[in-house]
């Protein structure tokens, strides 16, 4: 929840700028719902996709304040967060409900990007295994194949998130492999290896590059840095490397 809609416009300017349309790895942006629409239709012929940062567990109805995955559909929106860990904390989403959430997005041909992370708490007490286990079992587990493959997974350690500390590149990594391990024996060795997984927990021009270089981290879930141009940018050409 940052930015005016001018300051939004100008920060994605900057970006789609700074990019052009070379850029070798795939640039998404979710700003706040209600200036999706406006970038959608301003920098079409950029780079850049467009996607939310939630959407309702329900096609349409009484909810009021809800924006469902229809509605985002309709505008171009290409993807969607589903399972923030903010989103988790703050609004009590459970992966019952993220997974319901997840399905109506699927069944709107949006891209999921689904969080997923443990607390500091749950890393103290040896638990991370546990918790990111029942997480990614429970919200995507009963996809089918076919849903699975439109999935992205973001692994966002809790303790990392807006707290200037991230997970060292070998803690992503041990974490990102875990999760590959776990697709590999319910999808098969096919899915695993082509979906996506992304770190997210305080990544900054100085440590992207450590991070995407591991084997098993295919990009970045980019939080606070990303409300810089510059950063950002400098993040993206990490990515490119």
């Amino acid at each position: 929840m940052h930015k005016t809609a001018l300051e939004a416009e100008t920060t994605v300017a900057q970006v789609a700028n700074a990019l052009g349309n070379k850029v070798s790895c795939d640039v998404w942006i979710a700003p706040p719902a209600v200036y999706l629409q406006t970038l959608i239709q301003k920098f079409t012929n950029s780079s850049i996709r467009f996607g939310a940062q939630n959407a309702a567990a329900k096609t349409a109805g009484a909810y009021t304040g809800e924006i469902s995955a229809l509605m985002l559909q309709s505008i171009g929106c290409g993807f969607v967060i589903l399972g923030h860990s903010e989103r988790r904390q703050y609004f009590y989403e459970t992966d019952a409900i993220i997974y319901e959430k997840i399905t109506q997005a699927l069944q709107h041909k949006l891209t999921t990007v689904y969080c997923c992370g443990e607390t500091l708490e749950n890393r103290n007490a040896g638990k991370h295994f546990t918790v990111i286990q029942q997480q990614v079992e429970t919200a995507l587990f009963s996809l089918s194949t076919a849903d699975m493959q439109q999935v992205i997974i973001a692994y966002e350690p809790v303790w990392a998130i807006g707290t200037g500390i991230n997970a060292s590149p070998e803690q992503a990594q041990e974490m990102h492999a875990f999760i590959r391990k776990l697709l590999s024996k319910h999808y098969g060795e096919t899915v695993s290896e082509n979906t996506r997984i992304l770190y997210g927990g305080s990544v900054k021009p100085s440590n992207a590059a450590a991070l995407f270089a591991q084997k098993d981290i295919d990009g970045g879930l980019i939080g606070g840095a990303s409300l810089d141009a510059d950063e950002f940018i400098h993040i993206i050409h990490a990515a490119e490397n």
